[in-house]
């Protein structure tokens, strides 16, 4: 596991910001944010911009600026923008991994909140604005919404 802070420039970000915060861009309503816990009557919104080997979206090209400075990078296997709507207490989503099979997984954070990304050993990593998480996505984690912001936004990178 590795942090990066400030990992983009003030502009980068603020672009960033700007178009996934805008009510231009297209976000998808999915309920339920894991299959695993049913009973909760919980949502999320996605925007698919990345998958099975082909770009998904218009907006592919606005996280060139991102995976332009990973390490390592090979081949590209998914990317996914997700946004939580705030919650009246911390809501911890259920463990999953992104994969079955050993990748890399970088979670770029828009903006700042209370919410945080969990990690298999219970490592809590706070959603701050233009922070970068870099993990092993085959191994168990989960996300949280957050209560002191309107919306929680990340960006989710799977590759090789």
């Amino acid at each position: 596991m590795k942090i990066i802070d400030n990992f983009l420039n003030k502009e980068e970000l603020l672009n960033l910001q700007n178009l996934y915060t805008s009510n231009e861009f297209p976000w998808c309503y999915q309920a339920g944010i894991d299959s695993i816990d049913t009973k909760r009557n919980d949502f999320f919104f996605c925007h698919m911009l990345y998958n099975h080997n082909i770009p998904k979206s218009n907006y592919f090209s606005s996280i060139a600026p991102i995976f332009s400075k990973l390490d390592n990078f090979k081949s590209l296997i998914r990317v996914k923008a997700n946004l939580y709507t705030r919650t009246n207490t911390i809501e911890h989503h259920a463990d999953h991994v992104d994969m079955p099979w050993d990748h890399k997984t970088a979670i770029f954070y828009i903006n700042s909140n209370n919410g945080f990304t969990v990690l298999e050993d219970g490592t809590k990593i706070e959603s701050i604005k233009n922070r970068l998480l870099l993990f092993n996505g085959s191994k168990k984690h989960h996300s949280t919404s957050c209560t002191d912001s309107p919306v929680r936004i990340n960006i989710n990178f799977n590759y090789l």
